[in-house]
């Protein structure tokens, strides 16, 4: 797989805050620090450069967090339902026990980056370009993948109900263990896909059959 998480002798020995939107009044790069125990609504924030960075138990809801560059860093039981991170820049970040539900990830670009144990329920990652990013027992139930740039994507144990795939080819992809059930996806994109053979019923209706 080789997907490049971040590196943890970088994220040692940070100066730890708890007043996320204080960082961010003082300068446009935030760097070398654990922000934690933060809860936010509505809010808005952009153009601001996060490396090396450990985010632990916040909660942004509702808010624009468009624009922005994360680099090595680390989301920790974080909690961004309905936010935007369009045109967001992630790099060798990893996101554990998080909930982007109704995320907005339009024309983000992720390089190595890792989902793992996360609700992304009807997230928006349209146009995003994605090289070498794990969906890791995660899920995608109504997701968006539309008009994607893809290379090296892995998707292990994750459900993919009712994702809406359009324009993004899946060949190679292994989604054998996923659970793909009322997956929207033309024949076209779906074409060269790694399924099992229980998978096949799903798909039946691209073909235009029914099962009796």
């Amino acid at each position: 797989m080789n997907i490049l998480k971040p590196q943890e002798n970088l994220l040692n020995n940070l100066i730890t805050c708890k007043d996320l939107l204080g960082e961010i009044e003082k300068e446009n790069t935030i760097e070398n620090k654990t922000i934690e125990n933060s809860r936010y609504e509505n809010i808005e924030f952009n153009d601001i450069e996060f490396e090396n960075i450990i985010l632990k138990d916040i909660e942004i809801l509702n808010s624009h967090l468009d624009k922005n560059t994360f680099k090595n860093t680390k989301f920790i039981n974080c909690n961004f339902s309905n936010s935007s991170f369009e045109n967001c820049t992630f790099v060798r970040c990893e996101f554990n026990n998080c909930k982007l539900t109704g995320g907005n990830f339009i024309e983000a670009r992720l390089y190595n980056v890792c989902f793992e144990s996360s609700n992304l329920n009807y997230i928006n990652l349209s146009n995003a370009t994605m090289e070498k990013v794990l969906f890791g027992d995660t899920l995608l139930r109504n997701s968006y993948f539309q008009e994607n740039n893809i290379k090296n994507i892995f998707f292990e144990k994750s459900d993919l109900t009712q994702a809406h795939v359009f324009r993004t080819s899946l060949k190679g992809i292994d989604l054998s263990d996923c659970i793909i059930e009322g997956i929207a996806v033309s024949l076209e994109d779906i074409k060269g896909a790694i399924i099992n053979g229980f998978q096949t019923t799903d798909l039946l209706y691209l073909l235009g059959v029914k099962i009796k």
